[in-house]
C-alpha cells in the first residue's frame, strides 16, 4: 500500500511539473509575443522593410531633337538594364548557363563579373537589352538578378546629320555635337520610387513613388533635313567622283544667321558604336581650318572700295602677268593687261588684288577681315569650334598684305567663310550664328558700307557669268554671286604642287539675297582640282536645290516672246 502511495504522490507531482512547465513556457510566448508585437514592433518592422523594401532610381526621358520642320533626328527609345547582386547571384550558379545563353554572352565573362565583384550590391550584367528579352531574364527566377528601365538613343538620319546632331554615350549623356552643347538642356531629371521585393532580390511591386522623373526639353535646331539630305548626297558623290580626302557643304541664312544645312566627308553613323572613330567624328566645317585662296579677294575689294581710293570702274595694270614683292613672285595664270575691280574678280587676278592691298593704309585690310569675324569665333557654342587665324602682322608686313589679300597666310573656317559672305549678301549685315530654329526677330552687327557691300555683290555676278571662273555655279532662273578658290596646301614648310583644296563661296539669288553657301572639297585626285571645275558645279546643285526646297521666287526668268506677252485675258 505504501508503495502505491509513493507512486500516486510521484505522477501527482510530475502532473504539477508539467502543468508549471506549460504555464511558464505559455507565460513565456505570451511574454514574447508582447515584446514583439507592442513593444519593439516598430523596430521589427523596419528590419523588415529593409529586407523586402528598397528605393530605386527611375530613369527620365532625354529630350527630342528635331529640324526646323519637327522632324526628329535624335529620340530615345525605352529598353532595359539587366543587374544583379553578386551575393545573390552566387546562389544560383545553376542557371547561369541560361542566363548568359540569354543575354548572348560568355559564361565565363558572367563568372568573372560576378566573382570579381562579390562584395558588392549591385552590377549590371547587360545594358539596352530590348524589353522582351527583359521579361525572358526575369522569367528565369535567378536570385539576385533584376531589370532597371533606361533609354536608347536612336538617330533616324544617321550619318546625314551625325556632324551637326553628335550622340550620346550609354548612359545617356551628350558627347559630340549639339548633343554635347545642350546636355543640360536635353537631359531629364531622374525619379525615385519605393519598391518591394522577394527574398531572392526581385522586384515584385512599387509601394510609392517618391519623386517622379522629369523629361528633358525637346531642341529644334535650325537644320532644315531636306537641305540636309540634298547637300549630304550631293557632297558624298563629289568626294567619290574625285577621290578626295575630304569635303564640306554649309549653307546660311543670309538674314538671321541660321544653319540650313551643314554636311562632311567622311561621316559615320551614330547609331553604330563601332563607327564612332576619333578620325571621323569632327565636324570639319566647325573645326577645321584651311587658307581661303581666291574667295577673300572679294573681301579685299571692299576694304578697296571703303578707303575711298577706288571705284568700280578704277583700272589696275596686271601686266606682264607678274611682279616682286620683296622676294615674293606674285604671277597671274595669264597676263590681263588693264583690269577693272570687277575684272579682278571675274579673273581672280592675283596681281591686281596685290596691287590693291599695297596701295591701302596697312591696317585697312586687316580691319575689314577682323569685322567680317575671320581669326576669331563666331559664338555658336558649338564644340570644338576654331577661331582660325587672323594674324596682326599683315597690319606691317608688305608681304605678308600681298599674300593675306589672295587667302593665303590666313585660315578660316568653312563657317566662318560662310558668315563673311552672308554680311555681303546681307547688304554689309553680319548675322550671328544660330544651330537653334530662330523665331524671334535676329539684329546682326553693320561691319560693311552698304554702297560697298552691293558694288561686290554685283562684281561677283561676273565671277559666274560666261567667261569667269565660276561658271559652272550657274544656276537655271537664279542671279548667283560667288568666288572660286583653289588654294595650294602646305607640306613641309613650303606648298604642295600635286595637293590643292577646291572652294566655292557665294549666294543668291542677288536680287533678293536668301542663301549663302560655301563649298570645301580638300585634295580631289586627277587632272580635275580647280574651285571652277570641282567645286562650282557642286555649288551649284546644292544651291539649285535649296532654293526650290524652300519655294525662293526665282529672279532670272528669260523674258517671254512678245506675241506672249502682247496677250491679254478675257476667255
Amino acid at each position: 500500500m505504501k508503495g502505491k502511495g509513493r507512486d500516486d504522490l510521484m505522477q501527482q507531482a510530475r502532473h504539477r511539473f508539467l502543468l508549471l512547465l506549460f504555464a511558464a513556457i505559455a507565460i513565456g510566448l505570451l511574454v514574447r509575443a508582447v515584446d514583439l508585437q507592442v513593444l519593439r514592433q516598430a523596430f521589427l518592422q523596419n528590419q523588415g522593410d529593409v529586407r523586402q523594401q528598397r528605393v530605386v532610381t527611375t530613369a527620365a526621358h532625354r529630350g527630342m531633337v528635331l529640324d526646323r520642320n519637327g522632324e526628329a533626328l535624335a529620340v530615345s527609345t525605352p529598353v532595359d538594364a539587366v543587374w544583379a547582386n553578386p551575393k545573390k547571384l552566387l546562389s544560383d550558379q545553376d542557371l547561369w548557363p541560361q542566363l548568359a545563353a540569354l543575354l548572348d554572352l560568355p559564361l565565363s565573362a558572367i563568372q568573372k563579373k560576378v566573382f570579381k565583384n562579390q562584395q558588392k550590391g549591385f552590377i549590371y550584367l547587360k545594358r539596352l537589352v530590348t524589353p522582351i528579352l527583359g521579361q525572358q531574364v526575369m522569367a528565369l527566377k535567378i536570385a539576385g538578378v533584376g531589370l532597371q528601365r533606361e533609354y536608347y538613343r536612336y538617330y533616324p538620319a544617321g550619318e546625314v546629320t551625325s556632324h551637326v546632331v553628335g550622340f550620346t554615350n550609354i548612359d545617356d549623356q551628350g558627347q559630340e555635337g549639339l548633343e554635347l552643347a545642350f546636355d543640360r538642356w536635353l537631359t531629364g531629371v531622374p525619379g525615385r520610387k519605393l519598391i518591394v521585393q522577394d527574398r531572392l532580390g526581385r522586384p515584385v511591386g512599387d509601394l510609392q513613388q517618391l519623386t517622379v522623373a522629369q523629361p528633358g526639353k525637346n531642341l529644334t535646331l535650325s537644320i532644315d533635313k531636306r537641305l540636309q539630305y540634298l547637300a549630304y548626297r550631293e557632297l558624298k558623290a563629289t568626294v567619290q567622283k574625285y577621290r578626295a580626302r575630304s569635303g564640306s557643304v554649309v549653307i546660311m541664312d543670309v538674314h538671321t544667321g541660321e544653319i540650313l544645312a551643314m554636311v562632311n566627308q567622311p561621316s559615320y553613323n551614330p547609331n553604330k558604336r563601332s563607327e564612332r572613330r576619333s578620325a571621323a567624328l569632327r565636324n570639319r566645317a566647325v573645326t577645321d581650318v584651311l587658307e581661303p585662296g581666291s574667295t577673300i579677294k572679294p573681301l579685299t575689294v571692299v576694304a578697296a572700295l571703303e578707303s575711298g581710293q577706288y571705284r568700280p570702274d578704277t583700272l589696275i595694270q596686271t601686266s606682264p602677268g607678274w611682279f616682286m614683292v620683296k622676294r615674293l613672285t606674285v604671277q597671274d595664270s595669264h597676263d590681263y593687261g588693264l583690269l577693272d575691280l570687277t575684272g579682278i574678280i571675274r579673273k581672280s587676278s592675283n596681281v591686281g588684288v596685290s596691287k590693291i592691298a599695297l596701295s591701302l593704309a596697312p591696317e585697312q585690310l586687316w580691319d575689314v577681315f577682323s569685322r567680317l569675324g575671320l581669326g576669331r569665333s563666331s559664338g555658336s557654342g558649338f564644340p570644338g569650334e576654331s577661331a582660325g587665324l587672323l594674324s596682326r602682322s599683315g597690319k606691317k608686313g608688305k608681304v605678308k598684305r600681298v599674300t593675306m589679300s589672295y587667302g593665303y597666310g590666313l585660315s578660316v573656317t568653312p563657317l566662318q567663310l560662310v558668315r563673311a559672305y552672308s554680311a555681303l549678301a546681307a547688304e554689309g549685315i553680319l548675322p550671328p550664328v544660330f544651330f537653334q530654329k530662330v523665331t524671334d526677330g535676329v539684329k546682326g552687327e553693320r561691319v560693311l558700307s552698304r554702297q560697298a557691300a552691293l558694288r561686290v555683290s554685283k562684281m561677283m555676278m561676273a565671277v559666274v557669268a560666261k567667261g569667269g571662273t565660276g561658271a559652272r555655279a550657274r544656276i537655271v532662273g537664279y542671279q548667283v554671286a560667288g568666288k572660286t578658290g583653289t588654294v595650294r596646301k602646305s607640306a613641309s614648310g613650303t606648298y604642295a604642287k600635286d595637293r590643292h583644296v577646291a572652294l566655292f563661296s557665294g549666294f543668291a539669288p542677288v536680287s533678293s539675297p536668301r542663301l549663302a553657301a560655301v563649298v570645301v572639297v580638300n585634295e580631289p585626285q586627277g587632272k580635275k582640282y580647280y574651285g571652277g571645275q570641282v567645286a562650282a558645279p557642286l555649288f551649284s546643285k546644292v544651291m539649285s536645290g535649296a532654293l526650290r526646297l524652300l519655294n525662293v521666287l526665282p529672279d532670272d526668268l528669260p523674258e517671254p516672246p512678245m506675241e506672249y506677252a502682247s496677250i491679254g485675258g478675257g476667255l
